[in-house]
């Protein structure tokens, strides 16, 4: 069999057999060495099963009903056999399906003698169709009662009505069902249709008997039988369910998109800022915890779902890693925490869209599943974002292959997720199946990321998601496509530009009109309260944030020229005096090591300091009419003097005021894991035809070595029967001298540079400096042979 099918193969012209690899790239990784190792792979278990996961459900049907017609004593059935299984289709479509088997040779062979690979009965359901073995194989009982139709017609009509929905329960797949000791409602009606010979008992090969009861199978005929009104292969679905879904407009699409890339962005930002400012610590078991998960989702105004997909993204892009803090646990072991990483910053100071390409990319090639979070894992345990449980290998293939669903639809279509599913379901059943969760997280994390809009994919998404052409110029791929560089300047386009101005309202407000430059950030940060975000950003100016930027160095001039600079409004006076009354009051207070001191020269201000009660727990005491010590730390005195309301600054052993800008606190920089493609390369233009050329010259030169006489074979470590000695190398070397004098083509058996025995069919043309120089049998290039390499020479027969 191995051998009819290889000669198939080896019959295939360049175009076909540079199909079969397309429809099958994993037949060439790696590369095999003749057309036979490639029959032999192409009939392997893993490359079949590999094969059937990329079909449609119509076609795995189709081939299910291959299975079906085969004839008992040849194995073979036809294409006139599977039509007579699927009544009420288009024969033009059936035939298109058997041709999607025969091209990818799972089915081969001429039409009337077609023939199913062996491996497809081992990786697909026993029971093709949903349809049981036969009657006469189950039983002789039920095969005689199945032989005459009439009567299986009539004992069928007269089951009882809770024996007859037993019957439409199993023949609607599988035929199996499992009789339970315990439940008697169901006892008497499956008795019934086993004495009757309509169900038969049967017992799982290898396995000891059922603890719960024995099993029934339900004969095929009488699942055929029972499938009239729809066919032997019950419902027939030729082409795709697609979704009747509304289609958006696209710049309506799109607009909603981006608007969702900034939301996204400014989320993703505001979790990374949130953990720089607390670091969330490492669980011993791995992950963060869902009391630091809340805090952030509250602090970038998510769902907590929400913040565990930008937690994990942020991880898998290198945003987020894990640092030691100090001082040590009580333990004595050291403790990690969550930080933002160097690369952070590196990624604040790009574009938003840039941002964005960064996140997605990471999103569509990590192998984590961040919609795991929150559920329970075997264990019953809860599943925390970056848990070791939320890994899933698969994660990226379902994520294109959802994505990939919706972007082949109509452009703008926006169907609902159930549909889609459904689609899915259809295009590719067998993969699809146990995938639904991962499915759903991939569109929830699309909508968050912006990579939808409206429920449909943006035409900036597209340019991403798309696969990169082959370029027939560039058979190498050293200049590929730059797909997330088209998509970034695509979206950059839609989104509003980075704006360097603000508007400042009379009630202390500013409005920033759109996205702001990273220095007028940098200066809001210092500045003003953030009170929310999105097209444009409103903040707040209040004495908390005037004092908090004088504290890291800003002056009150500073403050001034910043507004009258940024401000397309005139600066409002109640704004002026803020900063003025603050600048007054800030730094009339210093505090010095002492534990610490607190000076001044408004001793009525220092009286008052005295007897206020919120100061008690720091211990102050009059020294001097404008000095006050307390034996607290000077960091201590500052913050409780800030929380009553006053506006102390350091100073050091000069007397100079110490203003600095807190020091931000950074993980170690790390390499984020990018997932490799699923899946082998694409292959197309000159790569495929090397390819094959590569499949042509090895199966000559492996059938040229099966024609080499007993002699060079056994001197190249071959066993050969009856042969009680090898061939000398003196010999071989008399052999090639006499074939120069006498021009006649000899075998030659030598060992190449890589310890591989080869035989060719060559003329010798000379020998001299330790080479032999001889054409090959075709006479199309003339080769040279190291005599030392050469283990056997004989005369051609």
């Amino acid at each position: 069999m191995a051998t009819t099918f290889a000669d198939q193969l080896r019959s295939l012209p360049d175009d076909a057999l540079g199909a079969l690899i397309q429809l099958r790239p994993d037949l060439v990784v790696p590369v095999p060495a003749d057309i036979s190792a490639l029959a032999v792979r192409a009939q392997s278990r893993n490359s079949v099963a590999r094969c059937l996961d990329g079909l449609d459900e119509f076609t795995l049907l189709i081939l299910d009903a291959a299975r079906l017609s085969r004839a008992t004593d040849t194995a073979l059935t036809s294409v006139d056999a599977v039509l007579t299984l699927t009544g009420g289709v288009d024969p033009e479509d059936v035939k298109a399906a058997i041709e999607r088997l025969r091209v990818r040779f799972l089915l081969h062979g001429p039409p009337e003698a077609l023939q199913v690979v062996g491996a497809v009965d081992e990786v697909t359901s026993p029971y093709p169709a949903g349809l049981g073995r036969p009657a006469d194989f189950l039983d002789p009982a039920a095969g005689a009662l199945c032989a005459d139709r009439a009567k299986l017609r009539r004992t069928v009509l007269a089951a009882p009505a809770a024996a007859r929905a037993v019957l439409d329960r199993l023949a609607a797949g599988p035929p199996i069902g499992a009789l339970s000791r315990t439940a008697m409602d169901t006892a008497e009606p499956v008795r019934w249709l086993v004495d009757q010979h309509i169900l038969v008992p049967v017992s799982e090969a290898g396995r000891a008997p059922r603890p719960d009861g024995e099993l029934v199978e339900l004969p095929r005929e009488v699942g055929m039988l029972l499938r009239r009104d729809t066919g032997p292969l019950g419902a027939l679905r030729p082409f795709p369910p697609l979704p009747d879904a509304p289609v958006r407009d696209r710049k309506a699409a799109d607009s909603a998109g981006a608007g969702q890339v900034m939301e996204a962005v400014r989320a993703t930002e505001a979790i990374l800022e949130a953990l720089a400012a607390e670091a969330a610590p490492v669980l011993r078991a791995g992950g963060l915890g869902v009391r630091d998960l809340k805090r952030l989702a509250k602090a970038a105004g998510v769902d907590e779902s929400g913040a565990a997909l930008l937690i994990e993204i942020s991880y898998a892009s290198g945003l987020l890693g894990e640092s030691e803090v100090n001082p040590r646990s009580t333990n004595g072991a050291a403790q990690d925490v969550f930080l933002p990483t160097g690369a952070y910053d590196l990624w604040r100071a790009t574009g938003v869209a840039t941002r964005w390409a960064t996140l997605v990319r990471s999103w569509l090639t990590m192998t984590r599943q961040p919609g795991l979070v929150g559920r329970r894992d075997e264990r019953d345990r809860p599943i925390n974002p970056l848990a070791p449980d939320a890994e899933r290998a698969g994660a990226p293939q379902a994520r294109r292959e959802a994505l990939d669903a919706l972007a082949d639809l109509e452009q703008g279509a926006a169907p609902s997720v159930d549909d889609l599913l459904a689609l899915l379901a259809w295009q590719t059943p067998r993969r699809s199946r146990g995938r639904e969760v991962a499915h759903r997280d991939a569109y929830f994390g699309a909508a968050l990321l912006g990579v939808t809009g409206l429920n449909a994919v943006t035409s900036y998404s597209r340019l991403l998601l798309a696969d990169p052409e082959t370029d027939e110029t560039d058979p190498l791929g050293l200049n590929p496509a730059d797909a997330p560089a088209d998509a970034v300047r695509a979206l950059d386009a839609m989104l509003p530009a980075p704006v360097d101005h603000l508007l400042v309202q009379a009630d202390l407000t500013v409005v920033v009109p759109g996205p702001p430059e990273p220095e007028l950030a940098a200066d809001l940060d210092a500045v003003a309260e953030p009170e929310s975000a999105g097209g444009a950003s409103v903040f707040r100016v209040t004495p908390a944030s005037v004092r908090r930027a004088l504290d890291i160095g800003y002056r009150a001039d500073d403050l001034h020229t910043l507004f009258r600079r940024r401000s397309r409004t005139p600066v409002p006076q109640t704004l002026t005096y803020l900063i003025d009354d603050t600048a007054r009051k800030h730094g009339g207070l210093r505090s010095g090591s002492a534990g610490s001191y607190l000076r001044s020269d408004d001793e009525a201000l220092l009286t008052e300091v005295l007897g206020d009660k919120r100061l008690i727990p720091v211990d102050l005491r009059r020294i001097a009419p404008t000095v006050l010590v307390s034996p607290r730390p000077v960091a201590r005195l500052l913050g409780a003097l800030r929380d009553a309301g006053y506006a102390p600054v350091a100073e050091d052993a000069g007397g100079t005021m110490v203003l600095t800008r807190p020091k931000a606190r950074r993980a170690p920089s790390r390499t984020p894991r990018i997932a490799e493609p699923m899946g082998p390369p694409h292959l197309a233009g000159p790569r495929l035809a090397g390819v094959v050329e590569q499949l042509r010259r090895g199966d000559i030169a492996t059938r040229a070595a099966h024609r080499a006489p007993m002699t060079v074979r056994a001197a190249q470590g071959q066993a050969v029967p009856g042969l009680t000695a090898v061939q000398q190398h003196s010999q071989a070397m008399a052999v090639l001298q006499q074939a120069v004098r006498d021009k006649v083509k000899v075998w030659v058996g030598y060992v190449d540079s890589h310890g591989a025995t080869l035989s060719r069919l060559v003329k010798p043309v000379s020998m001299s400096a330790g080479y032999l120089r001889a054409e090959d049998e075709r006479g199309e290039s003339l080769h040279t042979f190291a005599l030392h390499r050469i283990t056997a020479a004989v005369n051609e027969e």
